[in-house]
């Protein structure tokens, strides 16, 4: 978390002509995440930190943090450092060229993100498909973690995610309203399990049936 923070501050969007706020929710995290959080917010006042008092996982996290953005578009960012920080000022360019919905594509950048495991790989192709088929979309990475959507679209949607299932209810929701999705690729290094993946076998199925309630509901 503290690498990802110093990246994300060090960086800058003024290139672009616009503000930035980043907003940090610590889900219950066991280890000293909530020290460095506590001191990064001293010192840098862009940063601000809100909390869990246990787990409530990824997409809980997303839904507090949008309650408090201030902002006209939501990036979101997860703290692994699988995605390079430096490519979200091409999704940030997209969004100010007039698309509400911008999604970082890993398969613009490789044909085999690093280190993506194969049952991951295959697991996000029958996805991306199966969302393209079902929302008349055509991109090429659905389960991006690196997604900007317009913050008042994203209100709109009234999210129910809890966890990994962000991703699917995000997709399908724009679809739904006819938002049409744009990809900028970007760079990806894969974890795995011993590093602190959490992403398993069965949130695939998860997925599916997101994607799949969403297209009848």
């Amino acid at each position: 978390m503290g690498e990802l923070l110093r990246k994300l501050l060090a960086s800058s969007f003024s290139e672009l002509g616009c503000e930035r706020e980043i907003l940090v929710c610590d889900d219950g995290s066991k280890d000293h995440t909530a020290q460095v959080l506590a001191e990064l917010s001293l010192r840098e006042p862009e940063l601000r930190v809100f909390s869990h008092a246990t787990n409530r996982g990824k997409g809980h996290a997303i839904r507090t943090l949008l309650e408090h953005a201030t902002g006209d578009a939501v990036l979101i960012q997860d703290a692994d450092l699988e995605y390079d920080v430096a490519d979200s000022v091409e999704l940030v360019r997209l969004f100010l060229a007039g698309h509400p919905a911008v999604y970082g594509s890993r398969f613009l950048a490789r044909r085999v993100p690093e280190g993506m495991r194969l049952s991951h790989y295959v697991a996000n192709r029958v996805l991306t498909h199966t969302a393209n088929l079902l929302y008349g979309l055509e991109i090429s990475d659905e389960a991006t973690c690196s997604k900007l959507v317009d913050a008042r679209l994203l209100r709109e949607m009234k999210l129910t995610c809890e966890r990994f299932e962000f991703c699917p209810e995000v997709t399908a929701k724009l679809g739904r309203m006819g938002v049409p999705i744009v990809e900028a690729p970007v760079r990806y290094r894969a974890r795995d399990r011993a590093s602190g993946k959490k992403v398993r076998w069965h949130d695939g199925f998860v997925a599916m049936g997101v994607l799949l309630r969403h297209r009848w509901r």
